[in-house]
């Protein structure tokens, strides 16, 4: 400010009236309003937003549901539609002994009412004309085996010859596949090429001719009875050809041709590829080796021909005497027990810890599991529809009969992706599957 010897000048100056005065206390309480304030409206934001998510969520699991329940219904109705068809055109072993199952249920059910309403001559009666009709649909069941058979041998014929006929292959390090033909497969797939010709029907002469000379030219190659004995019925052909024969009257011919050149087809002298397909070896010395003798055929076979239980103590019957048996006598359908013994292998598969056990067990005894040890029906939920799996028990360790639990696939995934096994099942639910451990280890007490 102006004194003795200095000088300010005011014309800057402002005029400053003092307000008031805010004690700390005040001032404090109104930064804790403003902080409740904005505190108050996040919180509402994150509310609304919590909300929104968990809607979001339901929305998610409601359709999820939803999608899974028409998945599941249309599964029933795919398996449904599939067994159907089965019944109605058989073509498998497995559809056959389907149709034998249900033979069966049926004459147990009509014996079951005969028993129960008839007596004396007319429970006799109705005996014979129970017989009389099993009769009839054995017989219908025979005669649906008979095309099967044949549609399924052709198949077969078709099958081998692509196998013969498939190039090398071999997986390289990046993942890729490497194809490559050799010589024989080059020979495989001109003889299948040739086979496929000879069959083909609706051909004109000159076609038919020119396949006949390609076939003479191929078989001639090689100098033995089979090859004779062909290029004769081939020149047969050719002949009658030319006379104007009607193709009606050549079908047996062609038909002898095409089996013979199937025999030269099959030669591993004429086709070397057959020789690893073929299922008798041709080293002798290898027949000496798994072979067990079946008293019910009278035949020796090789081991892969047995189907050996868990509990077996000798060898016993072949599989094609038990496929007999069963369709004779017991009438058995192990389709659902062979395609969840599938299932079973394939998950073993993913775990990739060498399991071992999974792979010696054969239908029958994943029967005698789930029926008998198990009741037929999942141990959480009693559920005991088709739709059963049995996984592992402890994830850490191989499965077996020992260490199995029989659920619904549901059920499986979530147990397939428990950690503790005692914090997730109360102590009785975990000794009764230990009970029922105890009596699967004391049947498959033969299991390594």
């Amino acid at each position: 400010m102006t004194k003795i010897g200095c000088f300010i000048s005011t014309m800057e100056d402002k005029l400053m009236t003092p307000g008031k005065y805010t004690p700390f206390k005040d001032y404090f309480e109104r930064r804790v309003k403003a902080v409740i304030i904005l505190q108050s409206y996040f919180r509402r934001w994150q509310a609304r937003s919590l909300v929104s998510e968990l809607k979001l969520d339901r929305e998610r699991r409601i359709e999820w549901e939803k999608a899974e329940e028409i998945r599941k219904r249309q599964e029933k109705e795919e398996r449904i539609k599939k067994e159907f068809e089965r019944r109605m055109q058989p073509k498998t072993k497995e559809d056959f002994d389907l149709l034998y199952a249900a033979l069966e249920k049926w004459r147990l059910e009509e014996l079951g009412h005969i028993d129960v309403e008839l007596e004396g001559p007319e429970r006799k009666a109705a005996l014979c004309a129970l017989l009389e009709q099993e009769t009839q649909l054995i017989a219908s069941i025979g005669r649906h085996e008979l095309s099967a058979a044949k549609n399924n041998k052709e198949k077969r014929i078709q099958n081998f010859l692509d196998k013969a006929a498939a190039p090398k292959r071999w997986k390289a390090y990046d993942g890729r596949y490497t194809e490559m033909d050799t010589q024989f497969t080059i020979r495989a797939k001109e003889m299948r090429d040739i086979y496929n010709s000879i069959n083909m029907k609706y051909l004109t002469q000159d076609e038919r001719l020119d396949v006949l000379l390609t076939l003479k030219h191929t078989v001639k190659e090689h100098d033995c009875k089979l090859t004779r004995e062909i290029i004769e019925l081939i020149d047969r052909e050719a002949d009658l050809l030319m006379r104007g024969v009607a193709e009606a009257n050549l079908e047996g011919l062609r038909k002898r041709i095409s089996t013979l050149f199937l025999q030269y087809c099959k030669n591993p002298m004429f086709n070397p590829e057959a020789a690893r397909l073929l299922k008798v070896p041709q080293d002798p010395s290898s027949l000496r080796k798994d072979i067990y003798f079946c008293p019910s055929a009278n035949q020796y076979l090789p081991s892969t021909e047995f189907k050996i239980q868990a509990n077996s103590r000798s060898v016993g019957k072949c599989r094609k005497v038990q496929e007999l048996d069963n369709a004779a006598r017991t009438r058995q359908d192990y389709s659902h027990y062979r395609i969840m013994l599938r299932n079973l292998r394939r998950s073993e598969e993913g775990y990739a810890d060498n399991s071992q056990i999974a792979y010696l067990i054969q239908e029958k005894d994943l029967q005698y599991l789930v029926e008998n040890i198990w009741g037929s029906q999942s141990i959480l939920s009693s559920w005991d529809d088709l739709d059963l799996v049995l996984v592992r028990w402890d994830r850490s360790e191989e499965w077996s009969p020992w260490n199995c639990v029989l659920l619904t696939k549901d059920e499986a995934s979530a147990h397939s992706r428990l950690d503790h096994l005692n914090e997730a099942y109360g102590q009785v639910f975990i000794l009764k599957v230990q009970n029922k451990h105890t009596m699967a280890r004391i049947y498959f007490s033969k299991l390594p």
